[in-house]
């Protein structure tokens, strides 16, 4: 029963990374499920024994994303306090997922307004708790205020989620430099006058490097 739920799992995820590449290139509403069908080389009728429609698929899609990253900014933030470190993991676990996955952050940010009812109504709660996670953050990195939280947050999103329209593999910076790029650059602006910027958020009590990033 295990072998077969692991079968399934690797299957649909399968699917909804190649749906993902379709929305991202032709636009939800401009794509069909027979284009998937292509893409995959799985039937329509094979198709959706994993979803019942089109809004679905798209809800699959954006829900196994973001449900991805809060499982892994969960246990990657497990233990820490230091406000520097945690917002550099919260950095590095959205950067790390989406360099390999800009179809997906494509979708997420267009598709945001195509979904209705409940499918919304979840993915929305779990976007806020990701956006909840790193505005407490910012609050304990300024505690007396001066910057708006929300003005803040969003305009950190908003950095990472941009990623998709211009970074190219083997001619921009790899992750590990964009990470640390970013993370100066926000923190720079954000940071009250005078304030140093830790030289190395990762770094333990002897200076040493430490792993900050862990899959589930």
């Amino acid at each position: 029963m295990t072998d077969e739920r692991s079968a399934y799992d690797e299957k649909l995820e399968s699917i909804l990374r190649t749906a993902a590449r379709i929305f991202a290139e032709k636009g939800y509403h401009q794509a069909s499920i027979r284009d998937i069908a292509r893409a995959t080389g799985v039937s329509l009728s094979g198709l959706y024994y994993y979803f019942d429609s089109k809004e679905e698929l798209l809800f699959l899609i954006q829900d196994h994303a973001f449900g991805t990253l809060q499982a892994n900014l969960e246990r990657n933030l497990a233990g820490v306090d230091d406000p520097h470190r945690r917002l550099r993991i919260v950095m590095e676990n959205h950067l790390r997922y989406f360099i390999d996955a800009k179809a997906e952050m494509k979708v997420l940010s267009h598709e945001s307004e195509s979904l209705s009812g409940d499918f919304r109504r979840r993915v929305n709660e779990k976007k806020r708790r990701l956006t909840e996670t790193a505005m407490e953050i910012l609050r304990e990195l300024r505690p007396e205020g001066g910057i708006d939280l929300r003005v803040a947050t969003f305009s950190l999103f908003g950095m990472m989620n941009w990623l998709y329209n211009w970074h190219r593999p083997g001619l921009d910076a790899p992750v590990e430099t964009l990470v640390e790029d970013m993370y100066r650059i926000f923190l720079n602006g954000y940071l009250p006058d005078g304030a140093q910027v830790p030289a190395d958020a990762g770094e333990g009590a002897a200076g040493e490097p430490q792993p900050i990033w862990r899959t589930v």
